[in-house]
């Protein structure tokens, strides 16, 4: 009922010569359907499936440019789907969109490289929002010639890519991002609704309500600290937001 309030209601005058392809992957055929009318009416290419196995060999194929994905799937559950995406795909954007609301389930669907973590029940406005962002920052691109060092850090934008030591690196895009962000302006402290409108593409960031930045930033900082306990790189300035520490170009 939602969605067809929602698709009777709203007119969308959002044309794009190149419809963005999106793939959800949700087991509820009531969800899923929806959905798949919510994307169409909004301009998009919309596929469904049902299952983890199939949802994964589709994702895969390159030919779609995001993904909203379930957690509780057969086959193969969603934290599964979306770490072996992570494993071959560092860029598709992913949307987890699941009943599971605990901590620890935002906290590993994020940590395995999830873009967003929207909980059911969901405002099908709050959702279209955040399709909206990360399909506009995805199609934004790099400064793929930069490389950002800092001590024994050193970050290749171009691919992804980076060593701490002798330990190598692999980031996703997301992670690149807000890399690229806190060094273009490594001046000064970052807050967070600016990194979730910069980064994210939120429009009204300072409203949005997800833990993305925090845990993104957490795991940036297993990656790229010696410490991340004791972060010298990634520092967090009480009330201020966060900055990268000491930065060189190269």
């Amino acid at each position: 009922m939602v969605f067809y309030g929602f698709l009777m209601n709203e007119k969308s005058n959002e044309k794009s010569q190149h419809p963005a392809r999106v793939l959800i992957i949700e087991d509820e055929i009531a969800i899923g359907e929806g959905l798949v009318d919510l994307c169409e009416f909004k301009g998009f290419i919309a596929d469904h499936v049902q299952d983890g196995v199939s949802g994964l060999e589709k994702a895969l194929t390159g030919t779609f440019d995001l993904v909203i994905l379930d957690l509780m799937l057969p086959g193969l559950d969603g934290f599964t789907v979306c770490n072996r995406i992570r494993e071959k795909d560092r860029e598709l954007p992913i949307i987890i969109l699941s009943a599971k609301t605990s901590e620890h389930d935002i906290i590993e669907g994020l940590s395995l490289g999830a873009d967003d973590y929207i909980s059911k029940p969901f405002s099908v406005e709050t959702l279209f929002a955040r399709i909206q962002a990360v399909l506009r920052r995805s199609q934004k691109s790099l400064d793929v010639s930069d490389v950002l060092v800092i001590g024994s850090l050193r970050v290749t934008f171009r691919d992804f890519s980076g060593k701490r030591g002798s330990e190598d690196l692999q980031f996703t895009r997301k992670e690149i991002e807000i890399l690229e962000y806190l060094w273009k302006f490594h001046d000064r402290a970052i807050p967070r609704h600016e990194l979730l409108h910069e980064v994210w593409g939120y429009e009204n960031a300072e409203s949005v309500d997800t833990r993305t930045v925090d845990i993104h930033i957490t795991k940036l900082r297993k990656k790229i600290e010696d410490d991340p306990a004791r972060p010298r790189i990634l520092l967090t300035l009480r009330g201020e937001g966060y900055q990268l520490r000491s930065l060189n170009h190269d």
